[in-house]
């Protein structure tokens, strides 16, 4: 659903724009409301309503009598923001993730097929750089043939 890369600036009310792209299959897939959260590696994750509801219940089924599920659960849907873009496409993210991501003006928009990631640019940047010569080796791994 969403793919690619793509670099923007907040503008001076603290919004940034949807990239075209994720605007035109937004308007496709009828999604008008989003919800964001923190990620990992200090980005931050947006998935469309139902993606999100998906998500939600795979994370609820996790038992809340296991420590682990406990701590995610609380950090994962505490930093819940629901989102909807203004007719231009623009989101204003909430200023505890943009703290959480370390955001301050230049961002990266990422598409990862059914969530969207916002990075700060420079924190984009360095997980890049150490992972791009990584890439074969990890899809080797990961990926049966």
């Amino acid at each position: 659903m969403f793919y690619g890369e793509y670099q923007h600036s907040i503008d001076r009310k603290g919004r940034i724009i949807l990239p075209a792209k994720f605007r035109e299959t937004t308007k496709a897939n009828f999604i008008e409301k989003f919800y964001i959260t923190r990620g990992f590696e200090k980005c931050l994750f947006m998935f469309g309503e139902e993606e999100w509801k998906i998500q939600e219940q795979k994370f609820k089924a996790l038992s809340f009598t296991r420590q682990e599920a406990r701590v995610f659960n609380r950090l994962y849907f505490s930093g819940a923001a629901e989102i909807i873009p203004d007719k231009q496409g623009r989101i204003l993210l909430p200023a505890y993730l943009k703290d959480f991501a370390e955001i301050k003006k230049d961002v990266v928009v990422v598409g990862v097929s059914n969530r969207i990631e916002i990075w700060a640019r420079d924190k984009w940047v360095e997980f890049y750089a150490n992972f791009q010569k990584s890439f074969e080796g990890i899809a080797e791994k990961l990926v049966d043939n």
